[in-house]
Formats: C-alpha cells, structure tokens, sequence
C-alpha cells in the first residue's frame, strides 16, 4: 500500500495506472474531456490538470502516482487554467446549446456551468463546416467538435476500424474520414460507439422521432412497438430511476400514453431466433458444412464481417435478428387480417442499438419487396418522446405488454447482454429446465464481459467448440487466428459493442462502470426471475409455428437473399 497527499488529505493508493484514478477514488471528481478509463490516455484536453508542492502544473490522466506525492486540485492558479480551456473550446465552438441534441447532457455545457464561464471573450471566426447526414445511424457535426480524440480512439481501439481521425493542423484541425468523406462512404458500421463517447453534439443519433410521432397522429394507421430486452434495464436512467432496474412496465404505460396501439416485446422474436438459430447449429454440426456457425443478431457485426472478413460471409446464420423476425411476423398477421382492418400497420422497434437502423433498410430484411419494421427508435429517442409527452416515467403505474406476443422466455432477455445468445441456444439444444443444468450451462464460461471467452461443451456424442467475443477489435483477432488455422470453432457469437447492448450506441449516457455492472445484473435478474427459461417452452412460441408461420419459416424468419 502505497499513500499520496491530495489537498493536505492522505489517501491511499496500489494499482491505480494515473493519477486521476487516484483522486477520482478519493472522492474529487476532476474534470475531463479526453480521458476514458477504457482507452489509451490520450492528454490533449489539459482540463484534469493539479499542482505540486513545488508549483508544477501536470495532466493527471498521463502521470504515474508515486508514493509520497503531494498535490492540488483546486488552486486559484489551476481554476484559471481551466477556466481558460473552456473559453477557448467555447469561442470556437456552436453555441445553439438550446437546440442542440445534447442540450441538457453535453459535457461541455455542463463544466461551463460547473466552473463559472460567464462571458466569452474571443470572436468565433471558425467558418461553418456542413453537417454529415449520409448515415442512417448517426449524425456528425463538425462544428460541435472539441478534438477530443474519444471517438477516434473508440473507432481505432475497441472497434479497430479506424473511420475517424485527425486531419489537418493548427486551428484549422478536424476529426473526419479519411479523405474528408462522408460516413456513408467509408465502413462504418453504424455501431454508435463514437457517439456514447463524444462529449458533446459532435455525434448524434439520425433521429426517427419526428417520422414516429407523425405516424402515431395518423388516423388510419395501426402503430406497433416491440421493446428490445437492454432497453428496460436503462430507460429509467433519465427519470431518477435507480440504474439498472427493470422498467418494462412503466415503459409500456408511457407508450399506451403516448399513443403507440399494441406494445409487445423483442424477447419473443428473441425466442424464435433461438429455436431457428439452434436448429441451424444442429443442421450445420450433422453436415460437418459452414462451420464455425456465426450469429446474426448483432447487425454491425454482421455489416463488419461481410465488408473486412468477406470469406466468412456464409458462415453468418441465415436466420434474421429478433427485431427483423418480430417485425416479418407482425407484417404477416396484418396481410392476413386485412379484411378485417382497413388500418396501415407500422411497427417500431425500441432498440438499445444505432446499427438497427440501418438493419431495417437491408433488401435481405424485406419480406416480398416490402420493409417489415419501418422505423427504430433508440432507447435515448425513446426517452426524449416520453420527456417530449410531458410523462415522469418514474410516476407511471407499470402496465403488461399486450397480447399474444407480450410473453417471452429469460433465454429471449439475456440477448441483451454479451453471450446472451450462445447461453439461450444451449440452453435449447440441452433442451433442460432443471436449476442445476441451467447453472452449469452459465458456468461454462460464456457469462462475463471479457473481449473473447472460450468454452466448450457435449451435445450429444459431440464436443461443441464455442467463442463468445463482444467489441469488433475482438472479432478482428479471432478471424485472424481462424483463417491462420490456429483456432477452431462450431459456434460463435459476436457483438460488436462490448458488453453487449446494455451498452449499444443508442443506450442514455454516460455509460460508466457501475452503471454497465447495474444493467449487465438487472438482464440477469430478468433471467432469473422468469419462470419460462427456456424458448421452446413459451407456448405462444409453438402456437405461432402452427398458426402464422406454418409452411412460411424461412420466408419470414430468415435472410432472403434473393433480394439482395
């Protein structure tokens, strides 16, 4: 145990990697634009800043805590350090704060207020640089950009895509794509990991919100909702809701408020997944063919792999994500009661993801020509309309999710959460309720948030080799080692966010530690608590089989290449 002095108080310290870590655990919350406890520590923002005994000033984010050290962080010299750094980013920055997505959660807004920035005194003669709309997942404003360097670390570093990056010098510096393109033009998978991260407008969503509110004031029109597991663990972030609660109940009553019709849930085209996904698995071991089997559920993986790793495109699963299946389903049913309602229907998908966006225009997702799910709402836009509505989710009385697809299995919920998927597949091929078989199907090493896990079990007579990998820069060395031959697998998971979608580009954020510990427990608690655990076992599941998917499985629960 090794000891510094921060502000005449002594504080104990042994393997923190900065000094910032060390004062953040004293219980001082030092401002910082560019440090993320995840990302190499980049030290341009100069705003964590402290003095020494001796009047040395030093970033704390990129300086090792020895014992001994004394230091400050909070003296008259350091308050107009910092002072001067957000005048500076001010004068050069888009001060529409009132009309600005991040009104209310901007970073930048928020030290301004917090340090006293009153006045800024410099000209901003920074010309005005055009908006890059070309993604349907995400929005990047040049002009609210404060060079922090979090999304090109993010981008470079957990994903390994490396879209962003600094260009040009001096006052004239940009984060942009290479070549100044737009986002639309590069690989960009659409994840949103860059826009969890930026401080501040720089990155927002490709919002729906107005297209859905138009769409729910429509008098001929059926509007559908279906609530992705992740996105009850985190809406109530926003309302004072304690982190990682479950609050499906409450979403639901603000969405009958709202105006939405029939509000079901994403588990159960979760649990349909898993019975067409786990089929395909067992088809694929028995032929020995396109193995290792690849998920599908995930739609930036999926982007990733068929534009970096295109040899490895037919091992992805034919089968559609659980969005994509629920919205065929729900566009069925409708085709077969037109008779019987004159009324257009419009499904929405409530989704922890930015990247589902995008999914929802894939020709491989349209059934007959026809776009099945029409618009995704993030669990943040989501969030705005019910703000927007003037509801307190908070004080909302929990209501149920309609019926017949308001019920789903803990298999269908743990999807939110990284190897999620692989557990509910086992989970069906063991095909057992039993606690102690579903306790060692959690021990096998597919639970945690590590970047790969490996595991293996018998089915059968066979053992399953399996990987469960969460973050693109992940999947990257797992491909690299699967086309050297030096690892071999029958099954694999990707998500492309790590820790699955409880932390998806489209979550509320900040997304710190305890919050991502909060939501990853709050799926588990689902899982626990259900008392359907495994997705053959929801009878509504079997009923649908024998009823709107009967003879149209593949039609409707899978890719339909042909109109790609």
């Amino acid at each position: 145990m090794n000891y510094m002095t921060i502000n005449n108080r002594r504080v104990a310290f042994t393997n923190e990697k900065n000094v910032l870590s060390v004062i953040r655990k004293s219980g001082i919350d030092l401002p910082t634009f560019c440090y993320h406890s995840e990302l190499s520590t980049y030290g341009a923002c100069r705003m964590c800043v402290v003095e020494d005994e001796r009047g040395k000033v030093f970033a704390s984010c990129s300086e090792t805590p020895r014992d001994g050290m004394k230091i400050y962080t909070n003296t008259p010299k350091l308050q107009h350090h910092r002072k001067m750094i957000l005048e500076l980013l001010l004068a050069s920055h888009c001060r529409e704060c009132t009309t600005c997505a991040k009104n209310g959660v901007c970073v930048l807004q928020r030290l301004s207020r917090q340090l006293g920035v009153r006045e800024i005194r410099f000209e901003n003669n920074k010309k005005e640089l055009p908006l890059d709309m070309t993604s349907e997942c995400i929005v990047r404003d040049p002009n609210k950009c404060i060079l922090c360097g979090d999304c090109v670390r993010t981008c470079d570093e957990i994903q390994g895509l490396g879209i962003l990056d600094f260009s040009f010098r001096g006052s004239k510096m940009q984060v942009t794509p290479a070549f100044n393109k737009n986002l639309a033009q590069t690989d960009c998978v659409g994840c949103g990991q860059c826009r969890a991260v930026c401080p501040t407008g720089a990155i927002t969503l490709n919002s729906n919100v107005h297209s859905v509110w138009a769409a729910l004031s429509g008098k001929n029109t059926r509007v559908v909702a279906q609530i992705a597991p992740a996105v009850r663990v985190a809406v109530g972030d926003k309302f004072g809701i304690r982190k990682g609660e479950n609050t499906l109940g409450r979403l639901v009553a603000a969405l009958r408020r709202i105006g939405f019709d029939e509000i079901y849930d994403t588990n159960f085209g979760a649990d349909l997944t898993v019975m067409e996904e786990s089929k395909e698995l067992t088809e694929r071991l028995e032929s020995g063919t396109k193995l290792p089997l690849f998920t599908s559920c995930c739609p930036a993986w999926v982007t990733f792999c068929e534009k970096k790793y295109p040899e490895f495109k037919e091992n992805i699963s034919s089968c559609r994500s659980p969005q994509g299946m629920f919205g065929a389903l729900i566009k069925e049913e409708a085709r077969m009661n037109d008779g019987e309602d004159n009324r257009k229907t419009i499904v929405v998908s409530i989704m922890p993801c930015t990247a589902k966006k995008a999914e929802i225009k894939r020709p491989d997702y349209f059934t007959e020509g026809a776009q099945d799910v029409d618009y995704v709402l993030t669990t943040t836009e989501v969030t705005r309309m019910i703000q927007e509505a003037g509801i307190d989710l908070a004080q909302v009385q929990p209501e149920t999710m309609d019926m017949p697809f308001g019920i789903a299995s803990g298999a269908g919920a743990i999807f939110g959460v990284t190897g999620g998927v692989t557990e509910a597949v086992l989970r069906r091929l063991i095909d057992s309720n039993k606690a102690e078989d579903l306790e060692a199907i959690s021990f096998t090493g597919v639970r945690g948030v590590d970047g790969i896990k490996e595991a293996s079990v018998k089915l059968k007579d066979r053992e399953v080799k399996l990987a469960v990998v969460n973050g693109l820069q992940c999947a990257s060395k797992v491909l690299d080692k699967m086309k050297a031959g030096e690892v071999y697998y029958d099954f694999v998971e990707v998500m492309a966010c790590k820790r699955g979608c409880i932390a998806g580009g489209g979550q509320p954020v900040p997304i710190g530690a305890r919050t991502k510990k909060a939501r990853l427990e709050g799926i588990y608690k689902i899982d626990h608590m259900s008392q359907i655990k495994l997705s053959n076992q929801n009878p509504i599941v079997m009923t649908v089989y024998d009823g709107i998917l009967k003879g149209k499985e593949h039609k409707l629960l899978h890719h339909n290449k042909a109109e790609v």
